[in-house]
């Protein structure tokens, strides 16, 4: 049914999602997000689902970010479409009537991480790294990770992983509060499924209207948040140094950029 994810419905209502591109490690492309957003309206959108499970096929990425190569080609109204359905499902992650867990099973980079801060918590492999390349491409985190990242570990230590674009590790994350809880590779998804199947033997609608209370608490600043940072992405798109730091990936070169 699809190409880039599997989706996979267990017991308990227990739904397992997949960004299915190993080789790429789980690259994010257009393509892959209009699969997801095809998948929240066909799948995820009935009674029988209770939590969802969400990670990346293989063992080197839960996914490596956006794909930079497809962005490069992109003008503006494209890169906008392809912001405007990230957004789309992520912010139905966030407001599904059922908990989402990332299962954070290596490189979450970029839009892989922004994914990752989508969900409603999230249990890392210890040998994951996290972070937010995008400066060193012309851009910044616009697909939510920038408010997101903000309102768990607190402006600061979301401007040195923004500024720097550096990975930081799994148990770095963990103290910063951008993971919930780091286990070992070999235990995660058993983890997270026992974790899962616990919430999945509770009581839905009462997790459901518990997990809107909470949204709802910082709820309008994330919102005001999250809309000013799609304008202020789409903008830095139109820079010259965007232009010029996708160009130096692709190209495996170091970008010189200029400030415009």
């Amino acid at each position: 049914m699809y190409k880039d994810i599997l989706f996979e419905r267990r017991e308990n209502g227990v739904g397992l999602l997949t960004l299915n591109k190993e080789k790429s490690l789980n690259v994010i492309s257009r393509e892959t997000i209009l699969e997801l957003g095809k998948l929240a309206g066909e799948q995820l959108s009935g009674e029988d689902i209770n939590v969802l499970v969400v990670t990346g096929a293989g063992s080197k990425a839960f996914a490596a970010g956006a794909d930079v190569k497809q962005m490069r080609e992109m003008d503006g109204k494209e890169f906008e479409a392809y912001c405007e359905a990230a957004y789309g499902f992520f912010g139905y992650l966030g407001s599904a009537p059922f908990p989402v867990i990332a299962a954070v099973n290596g490189y979450a980079l970029g839009g892989g991480f922004e994914l990752a801060l989508a969900c409603d918590f999230r249990v890392a492999s210890s040998s994951a790294r996290v972070g937010f390349p995008e400066t060193k491409l012309g851009l910044f985190p616009c697909w939510g990770g920038s408010t997101r990242a903000t309102a768990l570990a607190g402006p600061a230590k979301t401007k040195e992983l923004v500024f720097t674009g550096e990975m930081i590790t799994a148990a770095e994350a963990l103290d910063a509060g951008l993971v919930d809880r780091v286990v070992e590779p070999e235990e995660l998804m058993d983890e997270v499924m026992k974790t899962a199947d616990r919430i999945a033997k509770n009581a839905p609608l009462a997790i459901s209207h518990a997990k809107g209370v909470i949204n709802g608490v910082s709820g309008e600043e994330i919102s005001k948040g999250l809309a000013r940072e799609l304008e202020e992405g789409l903008r830095c798109f139109d820079s010259r140094d965007r232009v010029e730091g996708m160009g130096a990936f692709v190209e495996k070169r170091d970008a010189r950029f200029q400030g415009k």
